[in-house]
């Protein structure tokens, strides 16, 4: 029966198949052209914001070269030799014109975004700003200051694009409330910096403006993802910039290019106006804050930004001014420190860092007590990824797959294109002989439900309360550990996001945390290197190696760490340990 049937219809089924074929062929083709079509769209998008920010650039070199001609007078190595604290003296006292340090300093970015592509815009409104300045009567804490912003941190008419194509459209409507506060108190915003795309990387590279590189060895990155920050201030060409800082953003960039660099307690500073490539996310507070040369340069921007007008704005930022006394204290300190936090061990050179630092505090008079984070492990998996991401970086992937990857982050999207069932899998075959990876494949399938994410955050707070009954139960003031370094060789962070568990463990506990550098890579550093293992021995281990190694004499940082809300004691142990290592290094010259 079944082959009658065969027989009398199969003319109509060879009809049917055809049709099938025919329309799958066709649709196959609709879906290529439709994806050439999108790829040839974004490439004329990114084509136009090149010109655009070339055209930008060259008016900044244009208006840079009319006031050398018609000012040929000014010193431009003394202005920029000049710490903020001086700089602003003379300014406001009339030594030196806001005009002649603003030209200087766009001249000095000019140059240095030549040797490192660290500018992603010129802000030619900053000119119509520094007249507007000059007729105020009231002079700020940061009156004539020229100030760099990281790409996403909105000033009115200008891009925040995350280095996400898809973003190239929108003008910001209105100035952040950091822009606001930092113009009120006399700054001048005058260009943006590049960003990694998506942000969520600490290499600084996107398709739309490429890669910014480190300005002491063009071969390795400047960390990220406040990396054009990092790049332009190391290399002289900002004396002031602002980063973000979500898992190390403001402290890698800052220990990579040998910079001082604050992540603040998340709501200390206003979020208005500064946004993300996903915004929401709640389980780990991301923040604003400073970067510069030096701890009292930070200092300083603190002092003027913890103003009236920056709690008017935002009036979910508390109104606590900056508390000079804790800042300017001499008491001797309680000190906990840390070499490595068990999860991911440090090359030789970072870990040397913390106990030479500790050395120089024990013979400064302070108290230096060993202290072990609690279960960084569960921490950084359990809590800090899996609430990051908590969708299965599905929202992240999405907006990948509208945009041309980078290939700095391919591996990282790469992850992110498994499915969610087999990364469970995958996790289970690999966790004899790679249990870290395992782990945090894991983490990045998410939660389950809306009432598995109430779950997550309430294990944040149980962790947060663990983490801090064990610092009372120490007594302790401060803690004193490594943070990420030296300069990654670039194409690493994306393979290595596990290792910047150093800076993410305080953004999960909201904690102020802020880097200074110590020192530099000797020799005998990277002689050990050789020979470091690290706590698995697996391929995360072996990577870290070869991303540090061949980096004799680029800076080596530590990272300082207080309790929420205790900014100012955190800057005041940074400004300790800057001095002492400043002491040290003057008495090694000798």
């Amino acid at each position: 029966m079944i082959h009658e049937w065969l027989k009398q219809s199969w003319p109509q089924v060879k009809i049917d198949l055809h049709i099938v074929l025919a329309l799958t062929s066709s649709t196959a083709a609709a879906f290529m052209a439709f994806k050439w079509m999108g790829q040839n769209r974004i490439k004329k998008q990114i084509q136009e914001a090149r010109r655009k920010r070339d055209h930008g650039l060259g008016q900044m070199e244009k208006v840079v070269q009319e006031f050398k001609q018609q000012n040929p007078g000014v010193q431009a190595a003394h202005v920029l030799s000049l710490p903020l604290a001086e700089l602003v003296e003379k300014l406001k006292e009339g030594s030196l014109s806001p005009e002649s340090v603003l030209y200087t300093y766009m001249e000095k970015a000019l140059a240095v975004h030549q040797e490192v592509n660290c500018m992603r815009h010129f802000i030619p409104e900053c000119e119509q700003h520094l007249q507007e300045l000059k007729k105020q009567k009231e002079r700020g804490l940061l009156y004539g200051v020229p100030v760099s912003i990281k790409d996403h941190i909105a000033y009115k008419g200008h891009l925040s694009t995350c280095g996400l194509v898809q973003s190239l459209g929108a003008l910001a409507e209105e100035d952040s409330v950091l822009v606001e506060v930092l113009k009120r108190q006399g700054a001048n915003p005058f260009v943006i910096t590049n960003v990694p795309q998506s942000l969520l990387n600490y290499d600084c590279s996107n398709s739309i403006f490429g890669q910014t590189v480190n300005p002491r060895d063009h071969k390795r990155g400047p960390g990220g993802s406040s990396g054009g920050e990092g790049a332009l201030i190391a290399a002289g060409g900002s004396i002031l910039g602002f980063g973000s800082d979500l898992g190390g953003s403001i402290r890698l960039p800052s220990s990579f290019c040998g910079l001082c660099g604050l992540k603040p307690t998340a709501g200390r500073l206003s979020n208005l106006g500064v946004r993300g490539p996903i915004d929401g996310i709640l389980t780990v507070p991301g923040t604003v804050g400073p970067m510069a040369r030096d701890v009292e340069s930070l200092a300083l921007c603190m002092k003027a930004l913890l103003c009236d007008d920056m709690f008017q704005l935002d009036p979910f930022v508390p109104p606590v001014f900056f508390n000079e006394e804790v800042y300017s204290s001499s008491m001797p300190l309680r000190i906990g420190y840390y070499d490595t936090d068990g999860y991911f061990l440090l090359p030789p050179c970072m870990r040397r860092a913390v106990h030479e630092t500790k050395k120089l505090l024990q013979e400064a008079g302070h108290t230096l007590v060993p202290f072990t984070p609690p279960s960084v492990d569960y921490a950084i998996d359990e809590l800090y990824i899996k609430g990051l991401f908590a969708d299965g970086g599905s929202t992240l992937f999405a907006m990948f797959e509208r945009d041309i990857v980078d290939p700095c982050l391919k591996p990282q999207v790469a992850h992110l294109r498994i499915p969610k069932l087999v990364r469970k899998v995958l996790a289970k075959f690999v966790k004899p002989w790679f249990p870290r990876l395992a782990s945090h494949l894991n983490a990045l399938c998410g939660v389950r439900s809306v009432n598995c994410l109430w779950e997550l955050n309430d294990k944040v707070m149980a962790y947060r309360k663990k983490f801090v009954d064990q610092w009372k139960k120490s007594k302790l003031d401060v803690v004193l550990c490594p943070v990420l370094g030296p300069a990654f060789n670039l194409r690493y962070p994306s393979n290595l996001l596990a290792a910047i568990s150093y800076t993410m463990l305080y953004n999960l506990l909201n904690f102020p945390a802020g880097v200074v550098p110590v020192t530099t890579v000797t020799e005998a550093d990277e002689e050990e290197l050789g020979q470091h293992q690290g706590h698995f021995g697996d391929p995360w281990d072996k990577r870290l190696k070869e991303a540090v190694k061949g980096a004799v004499g680029l800076p080596v940082a530590v990272q300082c760490v207080a309790l929420p809300w205790q900014d100012e004691l955190c800057l005041r142990f940074m400004k300790e340990v800057e001095m002492l290592s400043h002491q040290r290094r003057l008495e090694k010259a000798m």
